[in-house]
């Protein structure tokens, strides 16, 4: 046996991620049709706004923004923005596709030319320059007919909608792509249905049996997925996407320790368990029976689930989650995606999502030691406020910390033993925020002229993470 030093593999895959929806603008430009987030307003309250009952999808624009229509217009400047990726020495990019794009209502029986010879015009743009694309099929960007018509992923026969999109680009980039993710962060759809599942919990509904039906039917899409890109593409891999909050007991009470097991368990190895295994877990039997929920699963599902698992897991990691079974009011962590109870041992960005670079390390290996499968880190990074100097220059120290601390940790997860196939730090270029719709709330490590209310150049400019990550690529790790 080799017990070498394990470092940073040769052909480690560092880049960087965004999604379609939060940059790439043009949102009625080449016949696309309107997905959710085509409809979500800006502002720090628009995931409750569409999450309320009786939210019509709709848009107002006499009464709220819409940032994503615009966002920063990769739609127009991927020739610039990608040059800039490949001078910080990107070997991969992880993207997504607009699904409206490519079938504006997501009910046609042939898909949109002009959507798709715009990624065609992407990936060549990326290959030009040595930079593999990592695909996601879909990121929270259902197309707004399927959720009016069909209830979003509540529908079987989204299902079939969705296959057939996922077969005509599998077939159409079968030469240009050959990393491939189904479903952007499938877990969130248990805190936020309307994004992850397509639909709302309307107030007298019992979001049970919806909810979790509508997981089926994308379980069942992903299985479906997995197996035509193994058909279309051999050579190619195809990976879950996963939302990964590793959960802490408070404290040594077995009381909170089970409650945190059962939580952490519930969120981040329900959907994972599903379809990297390809089965359910026996933990959610426990939960099906007490919540009465009786899931319709057609002849055939299971088997599928079976025998057309996910290659490798991709995940997101921003924070860590602290738990206890009887909270107190002044203990809630507000900012933190899932809540909690507050950590006293981490400190918190700016919105509150609480900074805990070990948290990735223990994530990589509660992982790797579930699954025994290839791991990807596809976002990852700190939303602050970058402050332009004088002489043009942003000085985000910050985020260069936030990014070498949680690097180190991967560096420590591989000396593990974990098997780790590429880091991409979330947002590498300024984009919406999912979260808050907001310019301000900044990520990337290129600057974007264009701020909350809409105003701006659009020019882009280098920050000090730019020149740090580039030196990190170029050393494979090295220097950290």
């Amino acid at each position: 046996m080799n017990f070498e030093e394990k470092k940073f593999p040769e052909g480690f895959l560092w880049g960087g991620a965004t999604a379609a929806n939060q940059l790439e603008g043009g949102f009625h430009e080449g016949n696309k049709g309107l997905n959710i987030a085509d409809v979500l307003p800006g502002g720090k309250e628009r995931l409750k706004l569409l999450q309320s009952p009786g939210f019509n999808f709709e848009m107002d624009t006499e009464k709220y923004s819409y940032p994503n229509h615009e966002a920063i217009d990769f739609y127009h400047h991927y020739k610039e923005d990608i040059a800039l990726f490949a001078e910080m020495g990107f070997k991969v990019y992880r993207m997504s596709i607009a699904w409206t794009r490519i079938f504006p209502n997501g009910t046609e029986l042939e898909p949109n030319e002009a959507g798709l010879a715009f990624y065609d015009r992407v990936f060549d743009e990326l290959h030009k320059y040595g930079i593999e694309p990592v695909v996601t099929m879909s990121h929270y960007e259902m197309p707004v007919n399927l959720v009016k018509e069909y209830g979003g992923w509540r529908s079987r026969e989204v299902v079939t909608f969705f296959e057939r999109y996922a077969k005509v680009i599998l077939n159409r980039y079968k030469n240009k792509v050959k990393y491939w993710l189904t479903f952007n962060e499938i877990n969130s759809g248990l805190e936020m249905p309307i994004l992850g599942l397509g639909f709302a919990i309307q107030k007298e509904e019992d979001k049970y049996q919806p909810t979790f039906q509508a997981f089926h039917h994308q379980f069942v899409a992903s299985s479906l997925a997995v197996k035509a890109c193994h058909e279309i593409i051999p050579d190619a891999k195809i990976g879950c996407m996963i939302l990964y909050i590793p959960t802490y007991s408070f404290d040594s009470n077995p009381e909170n320790v089970m409650y945190a097991l059962q939580e952490g368990r519930f969120f981040n190895n329900f959907c994972a368990d599903v379809q990297v295994r390809g089965e359910y877990p026996t933990f959610i039997q426990r939960y099906f029976r007490e919540h009465n929920i009786k899931l319709e699963i057609q002849p055939g599902d299971l088997e599928l689930l079976k025998k057309y698992p996910v290659d490798f897991i991709s995940f997101s990691y921003y924070m860590s989650r602290t738990e206890m079974k009887e909270k107190l009011t002044g203990e809630i962590v507000e900012g933190n995606i899932l809540g909690g109870v507050k950590n006293p041992f981490v400190k918190a960005s700016e919105w509150g999502w609480e900074i805990d670079p070990i948290g990735l390390r223990i994530t990589l290996n509660e992982l790797y030691d579930r699954y025994r499968k290839p791991l990807f880190v596809v976002e990852n990074g700190l939303g602050a406020k970058d402050k332009v100097e004088e002489d043009g220059s942003i000085n985000d120290d910050y985020r260069i910390e936030y990014l070498r601390d949680h690097i180190k940790q991967m560096r420590e997860a591989i000396e593990d033993g974990v098997e780790l196939m590429g880091y991409t730090p979330w947002g590498c270029i300024d984009l919406v925020s999912a979260s808050t719709g907001e310019m301000s709330k900044r990520y990337g490590l290129i600057y974007v002229d264009k701020h909350d209310d809409g105003s701006g150049t659009l020019e882009r400019k280098r920050k000090q993470s730019f020149f740090w990550y580039k030196d990190v690529i170029a050393t494979n790790g090295a220097k950290i």
